[in-house]
């Protein structure tokens, strides 16, 4: 895989939270007491939900050492805060302390990671959470081309209860109006999306119009009473996290993590590397790093991972724009139905695909 990114930029924050659904994700996953876990790092949101099932083990795994100093932060800030200063620090919540919270969060880094983030203060004092090139893409919709669309009563009206009817109808009559189909088919066409949302070479295997992909998962979508409280909406549409908090984030979950954070090694490399430290997985989260490989190296890096996982593991990817099911490439592989379930409840909406596969 590394030919396919060595053009790829890895000297900023890519992703500042996790995109994808960790609630989805642990139950498609099944995870368990004892499980040992190969997972994408990208902002380590997902790798840090994964602590509440009491695995042995979880690898975050990442190209770009920016996001594990990311996640090295985050640790720290759960090994040293409360709930509600995490909260504050990493920008949930309003704070104007940040720089003095992350003052003591920085004596349980590593002297390298002391060094790095002490020389982010305009960063760690704006909140973290926004800090990413994906959420500042967002946050230049919301603020700057939103209010061309739509009125602020127009958008909380799009969250607000309503009956499964009702909803459709105000997405039809009030929401898909010409301008918000323009400025879909503008803001997230190829040029746009790539050059200030992901990277343009991440797009080098897309074969369909982004524009018109997003359009029919955002029909799809806010058409339906599942996105009066997607907490991924409402950050892309009003900027903060409102109705509810990634997994890693709620309170219910934060002492769990906390109490678990010895089982989290970090790991700088790609996926199929981190087999040359660790062993023994049988729980992979993949995220969609299958996105930007051609078939040639989609086959390889696949057979990679299923011989490296035990009997029984399962393996949990999502596609966007790129269809791609390690199943179909592999008799050792079966695809479980409860992915079609799952990705009907996610609230990573715009992803095509959840697909859970198992090892037999």
């Amino acid at each position: 895989m590394s030919d396919q990114l060595e053009n790829v930029r890895h000297d900023y924050i890519r992703y500042a939270n996790c995109w994808e659904d960790a609630d989805v994700l642990i139950k498609g996953l099944d995870l368990k007491p004892g499980d040992r876990i190969l997972s994408i790092a990208s902002a380590g949101d997902n790798s840090f939900s994964m602590l509440t099932s009491d695995p042995d083990l979880v690898v975050a795994v990442d190209v770009n050492p920016i996001q594990l100093n990311l996640i090295a932060l985050k640790k720290a800030a759960f090994q040293v805060l409360d709930h509600e200063t995490f909260l504050k620090f990493l920008g949930f919540t309003d704070c104007t302390t940040r720089w003095q919270i992350f003052l003591q969060v920085k004596h349980s880094l590593s002297p390298e990671m002391s060094d790095f983030w002490s020389e982010r203060k305009t960063e760690i004092a704006d909140g973290l959470i926004h800090q990413g090139k994906f959420e500042k893409y967002f946050t230049l919709f919301h603020k700057r081309i939103l209010p061309f669309i739509h009125t602020k009563k127009i958008i909380a009206e799009l969250f607000e209860e309503k009956s499964a009817s009702q909803q459709l109808e105000f997405h039809d009559k009030k929401w898909n109006n010409w301008r918000w189909r323009f400025f879909i088919y503008v803001f997230f066409g190829d040029y746009i999306w790539g050059r200030f949302g992901r990277d343009p070479l991440f797009l080098k295997e897309v074969k369909v119009p982004v524009s018109a992909f997003i359009l029919g998962r955002t029909y799809q979508h806010l058409s339906k009473v599942n996105c009066q409280n997607n907490y991924f909406l409402q950050y892309i549409l009003r900027g903060s996290f409102m109705t509810q908090l990634p997994h890693y984030a709620r309170k219910e979950n934060f002492e769990k993590i906390k109490s678990r954070l010895d089982k989290l090694e970090i790991y700088h490399g790609l996926a199929e590397d981190a087999f040359n430290k660790f062993s023994d997985f049988n729980k992979f989260n993949l995220s969609n790093i299958f996105e930007y490989m051609d078939p040639g190296l989609f086959k390889t890096v696949s057979d990679n991972l299923i011989e490296n996982g035990r009997s029984g593991s399962r393996y949990a990817y999502w596609n966007l724009l790129v269809p791609r099911r390690m199943s179909e490439l592999s008799p050792a592989l079966q695809h479980q139905p409860i992915s079609k379930e799952l990705a009907g409840l996610d609230c990573g909406f715009f992803y095509g695909n959840f697909i859970i596969d198992e090892k037999l």
